[in-house]
């Protein structure tokens, strides 16, 4: 569809950045015929549930062998730049609703190519996204239902999601509330229990102390290296809060559902987040943890809880379910925004009679019905070679979100004051603390050999879309 973008009408980069928007001057939706039946508490189930995937109940055991007990420092560092990204995104949000979030707020900072290239990257990498949680999904179903076809699985899974976001955004935001509850719920219900645990309060559980936190080699057993090898491991955890923002633009009340919203993720994520991780150190020695294996189940094996892989493969299957939802949402959102601006088919434009835009979401859905069939016919082959590039773009999408606030932050308070309803507090500074994060953590995939190859195609990805937005402006 990038290849096809190329066709649609260019005013490109040689115009000067576009005009500021804010709410009260017709900015929650570039297109303004999408719906806005998203309510708060969809929109705060949204913010929780869009960083509690599969990343954390499965990746987490990956970095808890690389760094040790020293990876609740990774996990904290890289909690603290995805929460300053998301104050940033949240604040342009409740000024600037737009439902192409940070696409539409490159474009106002830096110019008609910035915003192509960050909308058709996001919407790339996501689509992808759609494809490997989608595969994954049917892979667990197929364990449960051996009998039924992995790929009949997974197209009626993606037929199932695909007709509830035609219907209307309010369904999508019912759907990804009640998905976003159980990932919570069971959070809660881990948390609960290993405080338990640790205290000694459960029956025949003897609480370890402090043995497994210092112990087995200390606390950075590993070396203090180990942290930036743990930080690159599970920042990549903390994608998917973007579509907030996106959701935003859809609700009666964007400035004040974003704030509200943004405010509640940020203390919630840090408690079950870092919660559970303090939890899983304190329970389960790091040399136990394997790879690929979820030590949630490592740590509730060890207390007995009976059937702990079903229940923790049944949450995994949900936070899969939950994060293609999510994304074939946030794909079409952004695939409509970009037809709004010139950047796509015009014919993305169309929408129901409920606001949901239908042809965006069969669209953005077409290229998970092609996966299936890759996947059949090369199987654990053409997903993983795409996936490469969905690393490196997620950071360079945090990068354009702090540098079009640090720009949009200043133009609104030279020409719209009054239009701040929202303030980041300790701005500039927690904006480059930011920016500087976010170079840093490049510098650390370009060094690293195991994150290098991402980089490069992240990279490689960038450089085609920004070609292509050369291309444009030399058509135009």
């Amino acid at each position: 569809m990038a290849a096809q973008a190329t066709k649609a009408p260019a005013e490109a980069g040689h115009q000067p950045p576009a005009p500021l928007r804010t709410a009260g001057q017709d900015g929650r939706q570039e297109g303004g015929e999408l719906g806005n039946g998203l309510r708060p508490r969809h929109l705060t189930m949204l913010a929780l549930g869009g960083v509690i995937g599969a990343g954390l109940f499965v990746g987490s055991g990956t970095g808890l062998r690389v760094a040790g007990p020293a990876i609740i420092v990774s996990y904290a560092l890289a909690a603290g730049l995805a929460l300053l990204v998301m104050r940033m995104l949240g604040e342009l949000a409740a000024n600037m609703p737009a439902s192409g979030s940070f696409s539409v707020y490159a474009e106002r900072a830096l110019g008609k190519w910035a915003g192509f290239t960050a909308g058709w990257l996001y919407w790339w990498v996501t689509v992808i996204a759609i494809a490997i949680e989608l595969i994954a999904a049917a892979g667990i179903l197929h364990q449960w239902l051996p009998a039924v076809p992995q790929w009949a699985i997974a197209v009626v899974a993606l037929a199932v999601f695909t007709t509830t976001n035609m219907l209307s955004v309010a369904s999508f935001g019912e759907a990804e509330f009640w998905f976003a509850g159980i990932k919570v719920a069971a959070i809660i219900a881990f948390l609960a229990l290993g405080v338990t645990a640790m205290c000694g309060g459960l029956p025949g559980v003897a609480s370890p102390g402090l043995d497994n936190i210092t112990g087995h080699g200390g606390f950075v057993p590993q070396g203090w290296h180990s942290i930036v090898a743990g930080l690159l491991a599970v920042v990549f955890a903390f994608g998917g809060m973007e579509v907030i923002t996106m959701a935003a633009a859809e609700s009666g009340d964007p400035a004040r559902s974003v704030t509200k919203a943004v405010n509640s993720a940020i203390w919630r994520i840090s408690l079950f987040y870092l919660g559970s991780i303090a939890v899983i150190v304190a329970l389960l020695p790091w040399d136990s943890a394997e790879p690929g294996r979820s030590p949630y189940v490592a740590v509730l094996d060890r207390l007995g809880v009976p059937g702990a892989g079903r229940l923790i493969e049944v949450v995994v299957l949900i936070a899969l379910l939950s994060a293609m939802n999510a994304n074939l949402y946030g794909a079409s959102r952004m695939a409509h925004s970009l037809a709004s601006r010139g950047d796509a088919p015009r014919a993305l434009l169309r929408t129901s009679p409920r606001g949901a835009p239908r042809l965006a979401v069969a669209a953005s859905a077409a290229f998970g019905f092609c996966a299936i069939a890759l996947d059949y016919g090369w199987p654990d082959r053409i997903l993983p070679f795409l996936a490469k590039a969905m690393g490196g773009a997620m950071l360079f999408m945090w990068l354009t979100v702090a540098v079009a606030h640090l720009v949009l932050r200043r133009r609104l308070e030279r020409e719209a004051p009054e239009a701040l309803v929202v303030r980041m507090r300790g701005f500039p500074y927690l904006s480059w603390v930011a920016v500087a994060g976010i170079v840093v953590l490049l510098v650390l995939m370009a060094l690293d050999a195991k994150a290098r190859d991402q980089l490069a195609w992240s990279a490689l990805l960038v450089l085609l879309l920004l070609g292509v937005a050369a291309l444009r402006r030399r058509r135009a």
